[in-house]
């Protein structure tokens, strides 16, 4: 049985290249997603990232699925709805650089409070422009093919999250490596207060799109 009634596997194949292409700059660029990872990423390691990712990318493939099959549709019909979402979403990720300027040094640190799976979730689902790149996704790739069925949203929902994973892992290794020369106490409240201020400005950033 094909994946997706309907689409030969050239035509998905075809489609599967125009997404990542199209996605490319906007997952792999630095936005308020790969700073956010970029940041923990150098404040607590790489494999302090993965309960986070995790979360941020089972709630991106719901959200994506859950957009494609109608649901941004209605969110964007009440625009009062993404502003509530960019307000809180803003809110949350001032909270988090808040927790990282507040933290002690890098090593040693009995609380070392980074971003968790919850965090994860939260910060996609209070993230407006999530919610709008997808629904232009959705706009231009089943369109393409000429065939809506629920296997193709599906198929886009998957390489989406996918994509995303790979950048947000990267930006995170990114981070890490970054922090690895500065992993002492002399330069701990630095580092905490330089990532603390990245992800506020993500905040802002967050608020002004």
């Amino acid at each position: 049985m094909p994946l997706v009634s309907g689409i030969n596997r050239l035509v998905m194949l075809e489609l599967t290249i125009k997404l990542v292409l199209f996605l490319f700059p906007l997952a792999y660029s630095p936005g308020p997603g790969n700073m956010f990872f970029a940041a923990n990423g150098a404040r607590f390691g790489f494999a302090a990232t993965f309960s986070a990712n995790a979360g941020y990318h089972l709630a991106t493939w719901v959200v994506t699925l859950a957009i494609g099959l109608g649901f941004g549709l209605v969110a964007l019909q009440f625009p009062t709805f993404l502003l509530a979402i960019k307000y809180l979403g803003s809110a949350y990720v001032l909270y988090l650089a808040w927790l990282l300027v507040k933290a002690g040094t890098l090593e040693g640190q009995a609380d070392p409070r980074h971003a968790g799976f919850v965090d994860g979730m939260v910060l996609l689902i209070l993230n407006p422009k999530a919610y709008l790149i997808i629904a232009l996704i959705f706009t231009q790739f089943t369109s393409s093919t000429g065939v809506a069925s629920f296997w193709l949203i599906v198929w886009i929902s998957t390489v989406f999250t996918i994509n995303n994973l790979v950048a947000f892992s990267l930006w995170a290794a990114v981070g890490d490596g970054l922090a690895t020369a500065f992993r002492n106490d002399a330069h701990a409240r630095k580092l905490n207060l330089f990532f603390g201020v990245t992800l506020a400005a993500v905040a802002v950033w967050m608020l002004l799109r």
